[in-house]
């Protein structure tokens, strides 16, 4: 095969066999493109589970300039100054991050319109739009993400298995509590859990539970008031009407997040990255989170035994951030349908089929043709469907089965 392409099959496998080693430290970091995977049934078509960012952010606004109440002056003031500014299509967290940065510091002053008290009103409503939308069950006990819990389960490891994730749905929560699978997300405590960053750093719950990091927050996280200028975050059901919803930290100060879970989380992350072997597998992010991602490349850097597999959905140049650093990182790889970047380099997949290969229809498919009588050109790489690698995920652990059954 000419060295001027990729092969899907071998870094399928390669991917596989990397995940299989029961010492090796695992992580996996789950990104919006997952739940978005996950049709559900709308009427006579159908829909994703949760929208993607974009849809959300259309939604919410739909919502707030659909409405009557004085929210819907606020959205729109804010929106023209992130557009002014130079923000043309502002997502929903560039809107909360801006809302929360104004409101430190507006003070007793009004802008356009705007003053603190309207900015935390503004700020509680779209947290509650998001909720309404974000806070869904899963329809079925055989989505992606029970088969990762169910792979959680099936392999006895030295280290336990680490989620990180910037969603702020239930949906692995739910997951991993169906499958019976135990696991430890930095709260301790049952009716009002609260943080416990002692026994977040102490690392010595055994390791048969599963680690889950929400670095974005949660839909159940709440900033609880407990004396003058004085907060707790608790995980549960909200307490009281100052109660405040724990998502989305982008505009707190160093100073401020110190004191919550977000920076302790992603530390939790550098620190996976930083010693010995580890492998961090990404499938749903678009690498769009700048902060989440000088952690990732900054710990590959730092750490040439750590691997990270991006599994990208749909083509590679959707991904220009994410390409540039794996062409300087070798041990950065990237794996999108039309290609790959490996060991730094960038090529096509190869454009013969495999078809006896255990990888083919699994992980590897030809590409599909869009006009009568072309010919494919190269392999396509289905892995950056969350869908997809559940079921990959659900082989491996088959196979490993009966390999222990024949031997």
């Amino acid at each position: 095969m000419s060295q001027d392409f990729h092969c899907p099959y071998r870094q399928s496998s390669l991917l596989q066999q990397a995940l299989t080693p029961d010492k090796v430290r695992i992580a996996f970091l789950l990104g919006a493109g997952c739940p978005v995977s996950i049709d559900v049934s709308n009427g006579s078509a159908s829909e994703p589970l949760i929208p993607d960012m974009a849809n959300l952010t259309k939604h919410i606004e739909a919502t707030l300039t659909g409405s009557t109440s004085a929210n819907k002056g606020h959205f729109e003031a804010i929106v023209a100054r992130l557009r002014a500014g130079g923000k043309g299509s502002p997502t929903i967290e560039d809107i909360l991050s801006y809302v929360r940065s104004m409101g430190e510091v507006i003070f007793d002053s009004t802008i356009d319109g705007l003053n603190k008290v309207g900015l935390s009103s503004l700020d509680r409503e779209i947290c509650k739009i998001t909720t309404d939308v974000v806070d869904v069950v899963l329809p079925t006990e055989t989505t992606p993400y029970h088969q990762l819990a169910t792979w959680i389960r099936g392999i006895p490891r030295a280290n336990p298995v680490e989620i990180f994730t910037p969603n702020y749905d239930l949906l692995i929560e739910q997951a991993l509590e169906t499958n019976h699978i135990p696991y430890f997300d930095g709260f301790v405590g049952s009716r009002r859990a609260f943080f416990d960053l002692p026994s977040m750093e102490s690392d010595t719950i055994p390791t048969r539970w599963a680690r889950l990091w929400k670095i974005h927050g949660s839909l159940n996280w709440w900033r609880h008031k407990v004396g003058n200028n004085e907060y707790e975050i608790l995980r549960g059901e909200k307490a009281g009407s100052d109660d405040h919803q724990m998502i989305y930290p982008s505009h707190l100060k160093y100073d401020e997040s110190r004191r919550l879970p977000y920076l302790a989380m992603l530390d939790r992350l550098r620190g996976f990255l930083a010693r010995g072997q580890a492998v961090l597998v990404v499938s749903g992010y678009s690498f769009g989170d700048q902060h989440l991602n000088e952690v990732v490349i900054d710990g590959l850097r730092s750490n040439p035994n750590a691997m990270c597999f991006g599994l990208l959905h749909g083509n590679r140049s959707n991904y220009p951030y994410a390409l540039a650093q794996a062409k300087k990182q070798p041990n950065l790889s990237l794996f999108a349908s039309d290609g790959a970047v490996v060991g730094s380099l960038e090529r096509d997949w190869r454009p013969d089929e495999q078809l006896g290969h255990p990888m083919h229809g699994l992980s590897v498919d030809k590409e599909k043709t869009t006009s009568p009588g072309s010919t494919p050109s190269k392999c396509k790489f289905l892995l950056g469907d969350f869908k997809v690698f559940g079921q990959f995920l659900a082989e491996q652990l088959s196979t490993s089965k009966d390999d222990e059954s024949n031997s």
